[in-house]
C-alpha cells in the first residue's frame, strides 16, 4: 500500500514543484533514475532518503502522508502568510473561504 502511495505522492509533489524526476534525483545526490524507481513502485527510499525528500519539497513527514492535503507546500505558505494578519483581516479571509466552500 505505502509503496504505491509513496511513489504516487512523490510524483504529484514533484510535478507541483515543476521538476523532472532526473533533476530531483540529482538534487538529492542520487543516480539519475532514483526517483523514477520509487515513482514506478520498484523501490522505496531509506528513512534517511525519505527525510531528504521531505526537505526537498519543504514539507514535514506528517504533511507528506496527509492524503487530504493535496498541496502541502502551498497550504504551508498560505498559513505562514496568514500568521502576519490582524484579527479583522483573518476574519475577512475566513468569510471568503467559507463563501468559496458553499
Amino acid at each position: 500500500m505505502y509503496d504505491n502511495f509513496m511513489g504516487s505522492r512523490i510524483s504529484k509533489l514533484r510535478m507541483q514543484k515543476g521538476v523532472s524526476a532526473r533533476d530531483m534525483s540529482l538534487s538529492l545526490g542520487q543516480g539519475v533514475n532514483y526517483i523514477n524507481t520509487i515513482e514506478n513502485h520498484h523501490s522505496l527510499p531509506s528513512m534517511t532518503a525519505f527525510f531528504y525528500i521531505c526537505e526537498y519539497f519543504g514539507i514535514s513527514p506528517k504533511e507528506f502522508f496527509d492524503e487530504e492535503n493535496s498541496n502541502p507546500k502551498l497550504l504551508q505558505d498560505i498559513i505562514n502568510e496568514l500568521k502576519s494578519l490582524n484579527d479583522d483581516q483573518l476574519s475577512s479571509i475566513f468569510t471568503l473561504i467559507k463563501n468559496f466552500n458553499k
